[in-house]
């Protein structure tokens, strides 16, 4: 099923809650700790959520207004809005994080049914309908929560949401076979009705990835998740393809 306006509203909240459980754990030295992103502190990814989240608003209030609102004023603003973020106290950013969270949902709250389908450009330049938004705020705080580094997996987010980022994911994928690969064939065990595949270069019998769907997320989004899954090729075992990079 495909998702809705209103399962994506829902992983907002429940990735909000994550991520502000997962900040509000943290003394200033954990914030100051690598994340499990490379090269960013923790405090480099609280900033980016943060930032996002205002972000995001941006994008809720053209559709609100239809008053054209950017997401960022330009890509180099943004970079260095995240390091000029990483400098601050934890304290500091987990309260930014809040007061972001809390602005989109009221202002997300706010959107007649007319607003939501008003058209608005991304940071990436794609013009979605406003509709979009939640899900793109979805991905951010519940993946981020995990790459927050503080004991969350991919397993302990929502089931209907792993399924929807896997389409999302090798929607994107597809765009770019994978090179030097067979076609690669991604199974969760757990999931009726559920294959994932990812077009190759080479020619020949495709890899098959067997795990759960939580592990199977997360090969996808490159978040790790191969220890718990195994493969296989023409009925023989064989090493789990890597794939580049997500976002």
């Amino acid at each position: 099923m495909a998702r809705t306006l209103a399962d994506a509203r829902r992983w907002v909240e429940q990735g909000t809650l994550l991520c502000q459980g997962a900040l509000g754990g943290l003394d200033e030295e954990s914030f100051a700790a690598p994340s499990l992103l490379p090269g960013w502190t923790r405090k480099h990814l609280a900033a980016h959520l943060a930032a996002n989240g205002d972000a995001v608003g941006n994008l809720v209030h053209w559709a609100a207004t239809g008053v054209r609102t950017p997401m960022y004023s330009s890509p180099e603003q943004r970079v260095a809005d995240i390091e000029a973020g990483s400098t601050l106290p934890g304290v500091d950013l987990a309260a930014w994080f809040d007061r972001s969270a809390a602005s989109l949902a009221e202002a997300m709250a706010g959107l007649t049914e007319a607003q939501w389908a008003v058209e608005v450009v991304t940071a990436q330049g794609r013009t979605v309908p406003a509709w979009e938004t939640p899900w793109m705020r979805a991905r951010e705080v519940l993946v981020h929560a995990v790459d927050l580094g503080t004991g969350l997996g991919f397993a302990d987010l929502p089931v209907a949401f792993l399924r929807e980022l896997g389409h999302d994911i090798v929607g994107k994928r597809r765009q770019a076979p994978l090179a030097d690969s067979p076609e690669v064939q991604v199974w969760p065990v757990d999931a009726d009705g559920v294959t994932w595949t990812l077009p190759g270069t080479e020619s020949g019998p495709p890899v098959l990835v067997f795990g759960a769907l939580a592990d199977c997320t997360a090969y996808l989004a490159g978040r790790g998740g191969e220890q718990g899954l195994r493969a296989s090729r023409a009925d023989q075992p064989t090493t789990i393809p890597t794939l580049p990079a997500w976002l």
